[in-house]
């Protein structure tokens, strides 16, 4: 085999994560490439959660597909949810003390999805018990079932490790770590590696995990053999990260200067600050070169405005957040940019209206953060398409929040903020600290205001005597309504944002991926960026010659490149591709360039897209239709 494809489900809370990372970094160090996203219930605890990855030993695959070829299953939830994304001759992993168990017996599960499996279960001769559904996949789809004893299991290494079997069954997660590694024949040496990273501080929890995977492992091995194995990895990389999205904003940010953070918890957001808390000491060569200040403010209005405070002290300062929270935020975000604070905010899309889908994903806040707040003033709107994208960017919006003095919005989702990937290490040379017009001494009079140019220095607090307002001000900052004054400092401002079209090469906010002779366009931004990137090559066998054009910058809006991209080809060869209802991108372009993208595939149900179903999409519109959406995902 050279990819694989698998699930591992189960109630959240029960260590899928944990089994994930373990798994993923025992493959990184196999040398394989990895892509995982995790799907969870908002609930803290309970519902059912699993990890969907694609494994290969030939690239680094930026989207995931269905069917998958395995699928570990921790409880009878997960085998219900997910028995039908099995490809037939795949394998199954599941608790044989779970064949009894019936739809009844699962009160986590929606209703709606209940009624759903009932009805496919009559179609496919299911009783509505695990039994009915393993006797079904053996029989009709081939699968070869693995049906283990995890009660067994945990008694029998509660007596090896001396551990009552109360507190063993903590482990379960580790016989679907070492069914897996037995099929897949992970080096046990690969396997100890990750337990060593994941519980460097605990001997104790290593020695027990591993203790059970080593039992999983040479049991499964020895009754099924090494079915799943992958051939020997191609990819020959001296050093790999194994990274989500919201690790690598958080690298991008400190390796761009970052001083001060601040947040109020919500999903996906959180976990960034939580990465660059644990980086607060900065040390070179054991030398301490600074430190980072992360704080946790009562209210997301607090987060923003003492953000901003930093910012005018000097520090490069930044808060993140997602859709309920930015929300708050827009008052604040007004004053920055009255006030001309360069201010950068990590805003991480999920599933709205309100508190919507809190842990899933969806793209559909990009006019809100173009848009967002009351008056006009200028501002930089950037999305990233993946990981590497977003640790770029994370540098580059301080670096234009102060160049042009205005705030920036570094818009990503949850499924890159939530997806682990194997990512090669970014390199610096291209990166540099660009912090426009800042002075750190004056002399004379000093105008933080001064309308001589859209663009003024900028002294920090402490430097000399300055004033700030959230009214309409003067050069000097004090309350001014006189008209002519307002009109001259409104001018000021916005005029900053024709300056920043101006000198930002409009290749660095968008990028064509194809070539001269393609016929048809694939138009997408954020991390639909992956998906589509694997959708062209599929294309490509297929005999059809598409590419992609990849929008980075939306304010900004690259018009000029964009306009002229699109009048390269037909206009029914032109297909919008995002994560929200209306198209709000192929909205932007339409603004920006006067040509409207009649044609789109859109999905806001809260899962990723996939590549199986965004090929079919695309197909579907080649022969006709104008627009699909798709449904596909637990």
């Amino acid at each position: 085999m050279k990819e694989l494809s698998l699930i591992i489900g189960g109630p959240q809370g029960a260590g899928l994560e944990t089994s994930a990372q373990i798994l993923t970094y025992s493959l990184a160090y196999s040398g394989y490439g990895i892509i995982s996203d995790r799907e969870y219930f908002s609930n803290i605890k309970g519902r059912h959660s699993y990890i969907h990855s694609l494994v290969s030993s030939k690239r680094i695959p930026s989207s995931l597909t269905y069917p998958v070829q395995l699928i570990a299953a921790l409880d009878h939830e997960a085998i219900f949810t997910h028995f039908n994304s099995l490809e037939d001759g795949g394998v199954m992993i599941y608790d044989v003390l779970t064949e009894d168990k019936t739809l009844d017996d699962t009160p986590s599960m929606e209703e709606s999805l209940k009624n759903k499996l009932r009805s496919e279960f009559k179609l496919l001769g299911i009783d509505g018990s695990i039994k009915s559904i393993i006797k079904y996949i053996e029989n009709i789809k081939k699968v070869e079932t693995i049906p283990l004893n995890y009660f067994e299991i945990i008694n029998e290494v509660s007596k090896k490790i001396a551990l009552p079997a109360s507190q063993a069954a903590r482990y379960v997660s580790s016989i679907i770590i070492g069914a897996i590694a037995g099929l897949m024949n992970i080096k046990k040496k690969y396997i100890e590696y990750s337990l060593t990273r994941r519980f460097s501080d605990k001997p104790e929890l290593i020695q027990h995990n591993k203790t059970i995977i080593n039992m999983v492992f040479d049991k499964v091995i020895e009754e099924h053999g090494c079915k799943l194995e992958l051939e020997q990895s191609k990819l020959k990389y001296k050093e790999l990260m194994i990274v989500s999205g919201n690790d690598v904003v958080a690298m991008g940010k400190i390796v761009g200067g970052l001083r001060y953070q601040s947040y109020y918890p919500i999903t996906p957001a959180a976990d960034e600050s939580f990465t660059i808390e644990s980086y607060e000491k900065l040390e070179v060569n054991d030398k301490n070169i600074g430190s980072i200040i992360v704080i946790q403010t009562e209210d997301e209005i607090a987060a923003i405005t003492s953000a901003i405070g930093a910012t005018l002290t000097g520090v490069r300062a930044s808060t993140s957040t997602s859709g309920p929270g930015f929300s708050l935020m827009v008052e604040g975000l007004g004053w920055a940019g009255m006030n001309e604070a360069p201010i950068v905010i990590t805003y991480y899309q999920r599933g709205g209206p309100s508190t919507g889908l809190p842990t899933r994903g969806g793209q559909s806040d990009l006019l809100f953060s173009l848009y967002a707040s009351h008056g006009e003033f200028p501002r930089i709107v950037l999305a990233s398409g993946d990981h590497l994208e977003a640790f770029y960017d994370a540098i580059e919006a301080f670096n234009l929040a102060e160049k042009y003095q205005t705030p920036v919005i570094h818009l990503l989702d949850k499924f890159l903020a939530n997806s682990i990937v194997t990512l090669n290490v970014p390199g610096l040379s291209s990166t540099a600290i660009e912090r426009g017009a800042l002075i750190e001494k004056v002399s004379g009079e000093y105008k933080r205001f001064d309308l001589s140019k859209p663009i003024s220095l900028r002294a920090v607090l402490g430097a000399t005597i300055m004033w700030y307002t959230g009214d309409e001000h003067n050069e000097h900052g004090h309350i001014n309504e006189d008209s002519e004054n307002r009109e001259k400092m409104y001018r000021k401002r916005l005029e900053k944002l024709k300056i920043a079209n101006e000198e930002i090469p409009e290749e660095r906010r968008v990028s064509y991926y194809g070539s001269e002779d393609d016929e048809i366009l694939l138009v997408g931004w954020g991390f639909t960026k992956g998906v589509i990137m694997d959708t062209l090559n599929i294309l490509n066998d297929k005999g059809i010659k598409a590419g992609y054009l990849h929008i980075r910058m939306f304010s900004p809006f690259p018009s000029k490149f964009v306009k002229e991209m699109l009048n390269k080809f037909k206009e029914n060869n032109i297909i919008a591709i995002e994560h929200n209802y209306l198209a709000q991108a192929a909205k932007v372009v339409h603004v920006n360039t006067g040509i409207k993208i009649k044609k789109n595939i859109v999905k806001y149900n809260g899962r990723p897209i996939y590549l199986n179903e965004l090929v079919e999409a695309i197909l579907r519109i080649l022969e006709g239709e104008d627009r699909v959406v798709l449904k596909y995902g637990p």
